[in-house]
């Protein structure tokens, strides 16, 4: 199992040069798990790109079903103080924070490619694009 934040996750549905290595990982390891914060923040991905006409509605609708689909049963709740208590010790956003809290919980890696997570984590978090 591997615990994947939003933008691995849009990496995976919106070609980008990073979309190979989420490929590479899904097929490595198709368990893939998230705190349940990933669909606020991968709705905001899609929105972005209907907003740039670089998606129609039906197309984003789609993708979202897609990655739901992928993430089911593999999406978490984080306990709230150990968000606080990662975002409190580092220079991360209580949102990054939900990620890597996930991962602590379930004993698995973080795949990011935020590079303050992976500064503030690196035994935790670790890059798409490192392997």
């Amino acid at each position: 199992m591997t615990v994947v934040d939003s933008n691995v996750l849009a990496y995976l549905y919106l070609p980008s040069k990073h979309t190979p290595a989420a490929e590479r990982l899904l097929d490595r390891d198709p368990v893939w798990a998230a705190p349940v914060l990933w669909r606020s923040e991968f709705r905001n991905i899609l929105a972005g790109y209907l907003r740039r006409n670089s998606l129609t509605f039906e197309q984003a609708l789609a993708l979202q079903h897609e990655a739901e689909a992928l993430l089911q049963g593999a999406e978490h709740e984080v306990d709230s103080a150990s968000v606080l208590a990662l975002a409190r010790d580092s220079d991360c956003s209580a949102y990054d924070c939900e990620f890597v809290a996930l991962a602590m919980k379930l004993g698995a890696k973080l795949v990011t490619m935020d590079t303050k997570l992976l500064r503030a984590f690196p035994k935790v978090a670790v890059s798409l694009t490192a392997g």
